[in-house]
């Protein structure tokens, strides 16, 4: 503030550099981001060709979270990368037994391909949205934070306790849920409050993930109702 001159100078600089950071992120986001998720579909296509079981609500916890804390370890390595092929072709196995089942439904296929749509539609609508008006969604962080976790806990219970009215509530949650949580994430990468591609790269695969399945489920319930 005592030195205007100096500043004037120096601001520019910093915006452009900030700017040129962040660009740098939401680029290799996206490039990994399409590359995960590619790898995600053949590992399903794989485990759905094979007839795979499901690994269990256990196994699947145990996968996830404990290829989710190593990349949190090593996010800012290669051994990082590498970690998040690992999970993400984990989630596709985990998967592939789940699109099965709702291709053994009447009208099946169409459910599937519902789902694949509308969970691309939301995030390019969303990503965009928040790529071209460069609005700041921090704000959603604790309400996100606080929502994922009651969401999660409710749904264990509706497996554990087989409530399929908490079930459906819960798929319904995380469709909102994971809506914000993509507005915020590109938000975040964008206001440079996330600069690891790596941990930017995981929230929105998990994002994208937990949308399908939960798009996926309320579609099944729908038309197995007509």
């Amino acid at each position: 503030m005592n030195q205007p001159r100096n500043q004037a100078i120096a601001f520019p600089h910093g915006a452009a550099g900030s700017a040129l950071a962040s660009n740098r992120v939401i680029r290799n986001t996206y490039m990994l981001l399409s590359v995960t998720l590619l790898f995600a579909a053949v590992t399903a296509a794989a485990s759905v060709a094979l007839r795979l079981p499901h690994p269990g609500i256990i196994i699947t916890l145990v996968g996830y979270f404990g290829l989710l804390f190593a990349i949190t370890k090593f996010q800012n390595s290669g051994a990082g990368v590498a970690l998040v092929f690992a999970l993400t072709g984990f989630m596709g196995y985990t998967l592939g037994p789940i699109i099965s089942h709702y291709l053994g439904l009447p009208n099946g296929g169409q459910t599937v391909m519902m789902a694949m749509g509308g969970t691309a539609a939301i995030f390019l609508g969303l990503s965009g949205y928040a790529l071209t008006t460069k609005k700041d969604f921090s704000f959603m962080g604790g309400f996100l934070m606080v929502g994922i976790l009651v969401a999660f806990l409710a749904g264990l219970a509706a497996i554990f306790f087989e409530i399929p009215a908490l079930s459906l509530t819960v798929s319904a949650a995380f469709v909102l849920l994971m809506s914000g949580l993509i507005l915020y994430e590109t938000s975040n990468i964008i206001h440079g409050g996330e600069t690891n591609y790596v941990m930017a790269t995981v929230t929105l695969f998990v994002s994208i993930f937990n949308l399908f399945t939960s798009l996926l489920h309320l579609l099944g319930f729908a038309n197995s109702s007509d």
